[in-house]
């Protein structure tokens, strides 16, 4: 996994008012935990840029009063109304301990399904997995090309060594379904094939 990072400044005092105040500064209200102690501080919300609004998921080198923490982000809250960041929750990473995290899931090639006309569908973007933080990849990428129309790729099918995938195993991660079009094509043609036996048959014969 790639990392990112991120400087902050430790918050004087924690609560509702110091967290709006901040807010109306354009600075980001955090915290990380998971260590020897919880770490409140706050940071430019535009230096989010490539932790929350990216479509990767990144390890965080977190600088706090010239003391680094390597984390994870667990969980980012939005305002309801404008969907502005307003709080980020990190999990300080513990060498030999595993993380829960949220990875970005990866088609490659096309599906012979789409080849034959079908509909590709990615059911699930990202996936919640725990592992050690170097047996996480920065994407899981699944090989489509031999998907055919109906068929579909279930978390049970994916095995990622030193990583245990957090949904259950019956899931459909990636399929590839019917379309209308499609379907139309595979109703006409016994019709059309029946047809013409019938055409022959009740054709009169020559003299």
């Amino acid at each position: 996994m790639k990392t990112v990072s991120l400087s902050g400044s430790p918050r004087a005092s924690v609560g509702k008012t110091d967290a709006a105040s901040l807010r109306a500064k354009g600075q980001v209200p955090c915290v990380i935990y998971g260590g020897n102690e919880q770490i409140h501080f706050y940071a430019d919300e535009r230096a989010f840029k490539n932790i929350i609004y990216t479509p990767d998921t990144n390890l965080v080198n977190i600088t706090v009063d010239g003391k680094n923490f390597l984390a994870v982000l667990q969980e980012a809250q939005f305002h309801k109304i404008n969907d502005k960041l307003i709080h980020a929750d990190f999990l300080q990473v513990i060498e030999g301990k595993p993380v829960t995290v949220q990875i970005p899931v990866k088609t490659v090639g096309q599906s012979q399904g789409v080849k034959d006309g079908g509909k590709l569908t990615v059911k699930m973007r990202k996936l919640k997995v725990k592992g050690l933080v170097n047996k996480l990849p920065e994407r899981i990428e699944l090989n489509i090309e031999t998907l055919g129309i109906g068929k579909s790729i279930s978390v049970g099918d994916i095995k990622i060594d030193g990583v245990t995938i957090l949904h259950p195993s019956n899931i459909s991660v990636v399929s590839v379904q019917t379309t209308r079009n499609v379907a139309a094509e595979e109703t006409a043609t016994p019709a059309a094939t029946a047809a013409t036996p019938a055409a022959t048959t009740a054709a009169p014969a020559k003299k």
